[in-house]
């Protein structure tokens, strides 16, 4: 039995996933995972999709029961914050002063949402998703004839929206850009997500900013600059999050957009590492630094971290991955353009009726790729995105089956 300890700061999917991987690789000594929250580690998914649209029991999110952290020896501190870590002790200080050392310790403190402050400030009815108990909240609040306004078209944004409009609820979704979602998926697919939008009655306000939101008696009116305000019963922010990186900057580690990992998820400390919303990780297969805020990277750095903690030395080079659930449109989409944008993106299918696959492609080689409601396309769509250099002209070819492809 090893004397060691090692320390999870953060009880949500990655760290659960950690101490998966930790004991997968062997690692038999004592764990302790402090978390913010008084419950047991969760996935956040369905709080803005199945839960959401009463699909599922928010119980059906919890990654692990309790009796698995029995049986695997590990120690959850439940709703005890961490407050500060202790370098040179090898100590975290917790929120109620007692100190626990650790001989590594995994930083996965996940992210919090990006405030409006008007809105904060403006004693409206306003609402942000993060947590399970937001997510019971919001889900009270949409209700047949609820008047909600969005604001920001992204991903959240879009998946509040589609639930909202199921529980047939009146739904503006006010966007500063052009598309939503532009700045990921480009105008090329971005419009196809507005148009599903509008096919379902949602009021998209592109290109629109918001100059003022003000409370009138238990309602909240959205200033849209020369428009007419919007009234609504609720206004959900989600304008993005901002990665928790307190501790690590107090601490003394390197950050810049997240807590700085190398491909083996090490901080500039060689016992921290960090996983999750927070890491900001050296990728070898695209060549540079990317921090993603997705289901898929929490369990798969979760686990390499894990692993890398108990001696497994193995780069995380897995391709960024993510889905949505919209209405009755499915996506996964693998890979990433990165700052330097993309050449081209190739349709195949039928985009109009929502059933296609796209490609992005950039010096000559493809990036990214997803899918829409062709669910048979996720392994050649990974398959040609790990490729890159495929025969575009073939791509290009709508006849040519994925699979001929790589």
């Amino acid at each position: 039995m090893s004397s060691s300890t090692y320390v999870v700061v953060g009880a949500g999917l990655a760290g659960a996933k950690a101490v998966e991987g930790m004991r997968e690789a062997g690692f038999d000594g004592d764990i302790v995972v402090y978390g913010d929250e008084q419950r047991l580690p969760y996935e956040r998914p369905p709080l803005s999709k199945d839960y959401l649209l009463g699909n599922a029991e928010l119980d059906s999110a919890t990654v692990h029961e309790q009796a698995w952290y029995d049986e695997q020896g590990v120690a959850l501190r439940l709703g005890s914050p961490v407050r500060a870590i202790d370098r040179d002790a090898r100590e975290v200080v917790a929120a109620d002063g007692a100190l626990q050392s650790f001989d590594r310790l995994l930083l996965a403190t996940g992210a919090s949402p990006r405030r409006l402050p008007m809105a904060d400030q403006s004693g409206a009815p306003v609402a942000y998703l993060r947590t399970a108990e937001d997510s019971e909240a919001l889900k009270k609040a949409i209700r047949p004839g609820a008047r909600i306004v969005v604001i920001g078209g992204g991903w959240i944004g879009l998946e509040v929206a589609s639930a909202a409009r199921a529980a047939d609820a009146e739904v503006t979704v006010v966007e500063t850009l052009e598309l939503p979602l532009v700045r990921v998926l480009g105008p090329e697919v971005a419009a196809r997500f507005a148009g599903l939008h509008r096919d379902h009655g949602v009021d998209l306000r592109l290109n629109a900013a918001v100059s003022r939101i003000e409370r009138s008696d238990h309602e909240a009116v959205v200033h849209l600059g020369d428009d007419a305000p919007v009234v609504a019963d609720l206004v959900v922010i989600g304008v993005g999050v901002v990665p928790n990186t307190d501790l690590a900057e107090t601490a003394g580690l390197a950050v810049d957009n997240g807590v700085l990992v190398d491909d083996r998820l090490r901080t500039s400390d060689p016992d921290i590492f960090a996983a999750g919303d927070i890491a900001n990780a050296e990728h070898p297969w695209l060549g540079r630094r990317i921090r993603v805020e997705h289901w898929d990277t929490a369990i798969e750095q979760g686990l390499a971290a894990g692993r890398n903690m108990a001696g497994a030395d193995a780069p995380y080079d897995r391709l960024p991955y993510f889905f949505t659930d919209q209405y009755d449109l499915g996506m996964e989409y693998v890979g990433s353009v990165g700052p330097g944008g993309y050449d081209e993106v190739v349709l195949r299918g039928d985009p109009d009726g929502l059933v296609f696959t796209a490609f992005w492609v950039a010096g000559g080689k493809v990036v990214a790729g997803m899918h829409a409601n062709d669910w048979d396309a996720i392994d050649p769509v990974r398959a040609i995105v790990a490729a890159g250099a495929v025969d575009l002209d073939l791509l290009r070819d709508g006849g040519k089956p994925l699979t001929e492809l790589v």
